[in-house]
């Protein structure tokens, strides 16, 4: 399933199924929701995603299985060891700067999707509150890219920034999935 969760594929699914949101945003959404505190098996990540991106419409079943693929991968990488998190950008055959506003998205839903979760930014640390006011930073980035290597190194230099601060803030405030196993009774 992985070589089906490319930005491409992911985006034009998305918009063939109506959703006006592309691939970048809709990952980063996830990964703001389960940084921000939402429990890895939260039955209801799916309508929460649906209000916020869907008007509260219901997600047809292929918008179900490929978002629930998603969902899957996230939490997968978001649960393994050292930097396995992937964030899910145009590759190198978009320009730099559809590169780049690709990743606007990414941190926008980032931003939205932790919001949702995490409204007392004072459980944060001093390093989390740090990632997220560079990410508001990044959000409101508009200035066009030249497309030269000095830029790509920039964009590759922010890319891994994100991943390193996502996975901080998953880790500070993200649940494991042992935390969803203590709020289940034990049956003896």
């Amino acid at each position: 399933m992985k070589n089906q969760l490319t930005f491409q594929a992911i985006t034009e699914k998305l918009h063939a199924e109506g959703l006006l949101v592309d691939a970048a945003e809709i990952h980063g959404m996830l990964c703001g929701m389960l940084s921000g505190g939402m429990s890895l098996t939260d039955p209801n990540w799916l309508q929460v995603l649906s209000d916020t991106v869907n008007q509260s419409g219901t997600f047809s079943d292929t918008a179900q299985q490929l978002l629930s693929g998603l969902h899957d991968l996230t939490c997968q990488q978001l649960l393994e060891a050292e930097f396995s998190l992937e964030l899910i950008l145009p590759d190198d055959n978009y320009t730099i700067n559809e590169q780049g506003l690709a990743l606007i998205n990414w941190v926008q839903g980032f931003l939205l999707g932790f919001g949702l979760y995490q409204q007392d930014l004072n459980k944060c640390s001093e390093d989390v509150k740090e990632a997220l006011h560079d990410f508001a930073d990044i959000a409101r980035m508009e200035e066009p890219m030249n497309d030269d290597e000095e830029s790509q190194r920039a964009l590759f230099e922010v890319v891994e920034y994100i991943k390193i601060s996502t996975l901080l803030c998953y880790s500070e405030l993200g649940q494991s999935l042992l935390d969803d196993q203590a709020d289940k009774p034990t049956v003896h």
